[in-house]
């Protein structure tokens, strides 16, 4: 998770104190009336081409309302599965013209050809940690797309990972409140990952028993 006092350049490396602004203006969505709106679309955009994690909006959402935690990660999960197939779109039909350059922007060409090698390795373990690693899930959704990934599948495996990460974050406040988010910006990453790697792993015993 990206903290507000630390967004003095993006991920690849360019100054962007516009970043810091961008991310104050997502945290004020918090206090409005459409701010589960708003979630929802953030997670759509960010699923596609946008930079700022909806993880941000989450938190701070589900910090002022714990009880309503779990309708806020179904909304960010629902919205971050319906942004991956646009991103899948992109992918699929408009690389050139719209994917490209994304991936110029982010300077995520290296990143692309990685997440390329791992849906020829692992289609269920490449879904399964695209929102968990330093890689942007938008990178995995293009990627998707443009390597021809079977489209249920992605689908299935996205919704079970990216809901895993929204559930947990949403589950940690709801347990323990406000005083839990440093913890989740902290241990966000390692957490998820590990409740997908379990998830994997229980696809995969299926698939090897049944």
């Amino acid at each position: 998770m990206v903290e507000a006092a630390e967004v003095k350049s993006t991920w690849w490396g360019r100054p962007a104190v516009w970043v810091r602004s961008v991310y104050n203006w997502v945290l004020g969505w918090a206090d409005h009336r459409y701010g589960s709106v708003a979630l929802f679309l953030l997670a759509v955009v960010e699923s596609s081409f946008f930079f700022v994690p909806p993880d941000v909006l989450l938190i701070a959402l589900s910090v002022g309302r714990p009880k309503r935690s779990f309708h806020f990660a179904a909304i960010c999960t629902i919205g971050s599965v319906l942004g991956g197939l646009i991103g899948y779109f992109i992918g699929y039909q408009l690389f050139e013209l719209i994917g490209r350059p994304i991936l110029d922007f982010y300077g995520a060409h290296e990143a692309f050809a990685r997440v390329g090698g791992l849906y020829r390795q692992n289609l269920v373990a490449a879904l399964g940690i695209a929102g968990f690693t330093p890689i942007p899930y938008k990178v995995f959704t293009i990627a998707a797309g443009a390597f021809s990934v079977p489209l249920i599948p992605f689908v299935v495996i996205s919704t079970i990972s990216r809901g895993a990460r929204f559930f947990l974050v949403a589950g940690l406040i709801r347990i323990w409140g406000a005083e839990i988010r440093d913890f989740i910006d902290r241990y966000l990453n390692i957490l998820t990952v590990a409740l997908v790697v379990a998830v994997i792993m229980g696809f995969l015993a299926i698939t090897y028993l049944f």
